[in-house]
């Protein structure tokens, strides 16, 4: 039998995808916006038990270190295993993935993941959404790393305001995470109509540094006054749960 490539294993064993990034959070411009789709794939048998692993795919339309272009389409499928391991840490990019509105891909597995996103939410997530914050604000001010990514913004409004909205964004999904005990998507006003006035231009430089320093102070507070911890038996029985009902209905339907 032909061996498989990682692209017909991930999206012949996928179970949740949806669209994320600018579009789904609500502050894509139409003219401007690429396409990110964020899934995930359980493994097949082989590659939990045997020598060789797959724990993410990637499709760009873009060659790797390029930007993407308004319209190019970035795809990422991670395993099941790889993508609750990332969530269980309180990475921010994938446990968006379990508060979206709406979903291309949803099997009875990827519901019930997205019915245990409850169980992601800790301290330790909380974390994680200040270190990534400080993090894009120091590449902002260029305290850490390259200070731009896009000199046509910073040559048209005196600073990357992309990257500078990004950083404003998780601040406030942050907050709403440890305060409400959900990821707003899209965010909500009044909070996304000042995302788009970032986006824009419309705010100047300093006032966006204040703005994202008032977002850190409230996220560290919550943050702070939290003793969640992510629930680790509930995951772990859904993972091998999942993967055996997966593995059960493959066999059952060849």
């Amino acid at each position: 039998m032909a061996k498989l490539s990682a692209r017909e294993i991930a999206l012949g064993n996928e179970i949740l995808r949806g669209i994320v990034g600018s579009t789904a959070n609500g502050t894509a411009f139409e003219d401007q916006a690429d396409w990110d789709e964020l899934g995930v794939f359980i493994e097949p048998t082989d590659k939990v038990c045997g020598l060789e692993s797959l724990d993410h795919y990637v499709r760009r339309d873009q060659p790797e270190g390029v930007r993407s272009r308004p319209g190019d389409v970035d795809l990422t499928l991670y395993s099941l295993r790889r993508f609750c391991r990332l969530a269980v840490v309180g990475n921010a990019s994938v446990l968006i993935l379990l508060w979206l509105p709406s979903y291309v891909t949803m099997t009875e597995a990827g519901e019930a993941l997205v019915r245990l996103r409850d169980a992601f939410i800790s301290r330790k997530a909380g974390e994680r959404f200040v270190s990534y914050l400080v993090s894009q604000k120091k590449r902002l001010t260029g305290e850490l790393g390259v200070r731009v990514k896009r000199p046509e913004l910073v040559a048209r409004h005196g600073y990357d305001t992309k990257f500078a909205m990004h950083a404003l964004r998780i601040g406030y999904q942050g907050i709403a995470l440890m305060a409400d005990g959900h990821i707003p998507v899209p965010v909500p006003p009044p909070e996304l109509a000042v995302l788009r006035a970032v986006r824009s231009g419309e705010v100047a430089y300093a006032d966006v540094l204040g703005l994202i320093a008032d977002a850190e102070a409230r996220l560290r507070r919550l943050v702070e006054a939290s003793e969640r911890e992510p629930d680790i038996p509930v995951i772990e029985t859904f993972l091998v749960e999942a993967h055996l009902r997966h593995w059960g209905a493959v066999r059952a339907n060849p």
